[in-house]
């Protein structure tokens, strides 16, 4: 076979993995309601505030979306001047969907769609771009198709790159710099200094990597307990060394490498005096404190981080609401690693043993192993759980998914490859039908996201929203207690989906034929409220909502949601609902009927 049919059979094939990846990640892309964090994209985004929204008094539901609204005068001054007051985030990701944003001009419609494009968008590209990573890494095309292969069908990839948020550009830029590792490494192998042009690329992919989120530190953190991992290899003599080049300790070897420390810790202290100066800081991230040092606490890190790993490679529908569904898909998930898992790590100790493949084994493996470490150490040293949300897990996702890709790699050249677990029976599985079925585990679990069935969303309006319907037939008011940005979009959560309701309904009975195209009422929507959180004065909180409520016309139904305050209303003559009422994820609620004086 000539080089031009190897290389173009490798094109087709890398052409398909992204194709799969694009049909995975933006299928269904705006089915699910939209949660706090992607409202704060989406706000931010376009040049808005959250400070618009009015607190203390009654709303109605245009006044609670308005900062969902394109502004024509919007730029990126707004951008930074009310991401960097309101949030805790670095603007680099806000500003390039700020461009986007300008580009497509959503509408009420196309919003969530057009917000999320763009991540899912990214996450087409880290497939080619992980393809380049794993051939240059291992010298292997191989390789490279597999860890493309792997990250087209990852159900963890699919999760991040279908919410409007940065993960996907933060995975981009981890591989871009796990590249530049990778050059480093194969440099120190063979005792030559790193060119200036990738010292150079390396210090501006890391200063943009903090630029979109300050995890990227914990990236760079890794890559360096992954240098000193493959120094300490070549040290040892573990490592293929075919260069009568300089000692490895000469400053000509390692001078490069300061420098890009050097240059990466210059440019990520330009954003410290911004974050130590945020106090939405501590507010937007407390929720990952670790509070009393429970037994549950001290296991819990250890649980959560095993539910992101194993989710990389596959998640069926453990999360339906049909029970036998749920039990089905542990059973088969169950029995997949029970298969796979001994397949994958002989394969992994293969790969390290191989002198081909030892070196990228090594700096990935090193890079995987050094995040997890920092990551514990976190939990446990600084009670700071970062597996709590998996998708903090984008810092060394790339890295993951380069390991999967050398382990199937090796599957793919075996002949038989073996499942056994202690002296068991072995299992014996074709090399390539190994390969097939992981990748097919992937894909399905692929669809499981895509399709709502797993990751998924933690605030569950669309759930809520027929509850209230259902129960309310007087004017509603919905109200909560707001510290930050989060409350606001929880309401508008709530807002969003019933808008969306509503809009569908009137379709539906335009094509009945039993109504005509009608502007939703006011009293057709229900009224909001954001009362001001102060823990030290409660009484102020019950106070505000006495006030509104006895400004408001009677009947009115009073939903109570995520309220962080004791409320008495016997004096509003507001009756609690008596019934018991189904539990909905993310919203906490009460229901009061606030009769006529």
């Amino acid at each position: 076979m000539t080089k031009l049919m190897i290389k173009n059979k490798q094109l087709l094939w890398l052409l398909l993995w992204t194709a799969i990846a694009f049909i995975l990640r933006f299928a269904n892309l705006d089915s699910k309601p939209l949660w706090t964090d992607e409202f704060s994209t989406l706000v931010f985004s376009l040049g808005n505030s959250f400070r618009g929204v009015p607190i203390d008094r009654a709303i109605d539901l245009s006044t609670l979306l308005q900062p969902l609204q394109l502004r024509p005068g919007a730029g990126i001054a707004d951008v930074l001047n009310h991401l960097l007051l309101e949030s805790n985030h670095p603007p680099v990701y806000f500003m390039l969907a700020h461009w986007w944003m300008r580009l497509f001009g959503p509408t009420e419609d196309s919003l969530v769609w057009i917000g999320r494009a763009l991540p899912a968008l990214l996450g087409v590209i880290s497939v080619p771009a992980i393809y380049f990573l794993g051939k240059f890494a291992f010298s292997s095309r191989l390789v490279g198709q597999c860890a493309a292969a792997m990250m087209a069908v990852s159900p963890y990839g699919i999760y991040l790159a279908q919410e409007a948020r940065h993960y996907t550009l933060g995975i981009l830029l981890v591989i871009a710099s796990l590249f530049c590792l990778a050059l480093a490494a194969k440099k120190l192998q063979q005792r030559a200094p790193l060119p200036i042009w990738a010292v150079l690329l390396w210090v501006v992919v890391n200063c943009l990597g903090i630029a979109v989120h300050y995890f990227f530190a914990l990236t760079l953190c890794a890559e360096a307990i992954a240098l000193i991992a493959v120094i300490w290899q070549q040290f040892k003599g573990k490592l293929p060394d075919n260069s009568q080049q300089p000692n490895i300790w000469q400053f000509q070897i390692l001078g490069p490498l300061f420098s890009v420390a050097m240059g990466t810790l210059a440019g990520g202290l330009v954003w410290l005096p911004v974050f130590l100066s945020n106090k939405y800081g501590s507010e937007l991230t407390n929720w990952i404190v670790s509070g009393d040092r429970t037994f549950l606490d001290s296991i819990n890190p250890i649980f959560q981080a095993l539910a992101g790993w194993i989710t990389v490679m596959s998640l069926l529908p453990v999360e339906s609401q049909n029970l036998a569904v749920v039990v089905a898909s542990a059973i088969a998930m169950t029995i997949f690693f029970i298969l796979v898992l001994p397949i994958l790590f002989s394969a992994l100790k293969n790969s390290l043993t191989t002198p081909d493949t030892r070196l990228g084994t090594v700096i990935f493996g090193g890079f995987v192993l050094g995040a997890i470490f920092l990551f514990f150490s976190f939990a446990y040293i600084l009670g700071i759980d970062l597996t709590r949300g998996a998708r903090y897990n984008f810092v060394y996702f790339p890295g993951v998914i380069l390991l999967l890709g050398a382990t199937l790699a090796v599957i793919f050249n075996t002949p038989t490859a073996k499942s056994q677990w202690f002296n068991f029976r072995a299992i014996e599985v074709p090399g390539k039908k190994a390969v097939v079925l992981i990748l097919a585990m992937g894909f399905f679990s692929g669809v499981t996201v895509n399709s709502n069935l797993g990751y998924r969303k933690y605030y569950k309006p669309d759930l809520l929203i027929p509850v209230i319907r259902e129960l309310s037939k007087v004017p509603v008011l919905i109200a909560t207690t707001q510290k930050t940005h989060v409350e606001i979009g929880e309401l508008m959560g709530i807002g969003v989906e019933w808008e969306r309701r509503k809009k569908e309904e009137g379709r539906g009975k335009r094509e009945e034929g039993r109504g005509k195209k009608e502007d939703v009422k006011a009293s057709d929507s229900p009224q909001f409220l954001l009362v001001k959180q102060r823990r030290d004065a409660p009484e102020i909180v019950a106070g505000t909502l006495d006030k509104t409520l006895s400004q408001l016309e009677r009947p009115v139904d009073l939903w109570l949601v995520n309220f962080g305050a004791p409320v008495n209303l016997a004096a509003q003559k507001c009756q609690v609902e008596s019934r018991e009422l189904p539990a909905v994820d993310g919203y906490e609620y009460q229901v009061y009927h606030c009769s006529r004086s």
